[in-house]
């Protein structure tokens, strides 16, 4: 049994507008998933259905088997999550806030508990109002990860952190997933602890998926082919060989992205459209990033 399943998810906020646009993939159990994609591709609205808070018009979405609008309460049970515009009650203090998701979960790990509260330094009487962005969102991946979920989803879970913060937040889910083989699908905007946490990536953009590969497969056999300006009708030349996935003109030049390694791209650009003087470069993933987006029509 798959850990979450997205199959042909459409879902608009309006008429016309759709913010996803038949999103199909699945998640194994103990993966970890980077979800990227610049703002408004969908990123926050597929968590979301993940987590029965909106609901797909078309499509379905399954976690852990279970269907999250009916069969909600036993999937929440066994699914924790974070978010970057979370809001906890203000009011509570950070022990008051931790007794009520302690009641929530059957298989809340005290020890864990106390092991958290230790390493985020959270003062149990302190109001939720005093803490920090940071702090606040300590006390949220606390309440996650306490219970052991055998899904942690999060939504930009360190978004306005500092890098310090940043780190720690993502060691301590990482630490959950080696301990207890959990799934994570996480979103992120920071392409490098994307790189630092992640297995697999799944990017969308304008609501499609755009990619779905291995981190280590898109190390190892994308390039980046930076080339010359030529003649006039060389994009759409480019974009109709074997492998090119994306094309980018700049003032100067053109950026090409091949699902090939850099040699092989080479030698089809050689042997196709006879340029001897391209530049074929393996990619980070911040620049595929950049190329693929940007060089979308």
């Amino acid at each position: 049994m798959k850990a979450l399943e997205f199959e042909n998810i459409h879902r608009a906020y309006r008429r016309g507008a759709d913010v996803l646009k038949g999103i199909t993939f699945s998640v194994d159990a103990g993966e970890v998933v980077g979800l990227v994609g610049k703002n408004g591709a969908g990123k926050t609205t597929l968590i979301r259905i993940a987590m029965g808070m909106l609901e797909a018009q078309t499509g379905h979405v399954r976690v852990l088997g279970l269907d999250p609008r009916t069969d909600a309460l036993d999937m929440k049970r066994r699914v924790g999550y974070v978010s970057e515009d979370q809001i906890l009650p203000e009011f509570l203090t950070v022990g008051a806030v931790v007794r009520l998701h302690r009641a929530l979960f059957p298989t809340w790990d005290d020890q864990l508990e106390r092991r958290l509260r230790e390493r985020f330094e959270l003062a149990p009487r302190a109001r939720i109002k005093t803490l920090s962005k940071g702090q606040a969102r300590q006390v949220a991946l606390l309440c996650a990860i306490a219970h052991r979920p055998e899904v942690l989803l999060l939504d930009e879970p360190a978004g306005g952190l500092d890098p310090a913060a940043r780190r720690e937040f993502l060691e301590t889910s990482i630490q959950l997933l080696n301990e207890a083989g959990s799934t994570i699908l996480f979103s992120s905007h920071y392409m490098t602890d994307v790189e630092r946490m992640a297995g697999r990536i799944v990017m969308i953009h304008e609501g499609c998926l755009l990619l779905d590969g291995a981190l280590d497969d898109l190390r190892e056999q994308y390039s980046l082919a930076l080339l010359p300006r030529g003649p006039v009708g060389w994009h759409d030349r480019l974009i109709g060989l074997s492998g090119c996935i994306s094309v980018r003109e700049q003032s100067d030049s053109l950026h090409a992205v091949f699902r090939l390694e850099p040699q092989q791209c080479r030698s089809l650009l050689q042997r196709e459209l006879h340029i001897s003087d391209a530049r074929c470069l393996s990619i980070t993933l911040d620049d595929m990033f950049v190329e693929l987006v940007e060089g979308r029509p």
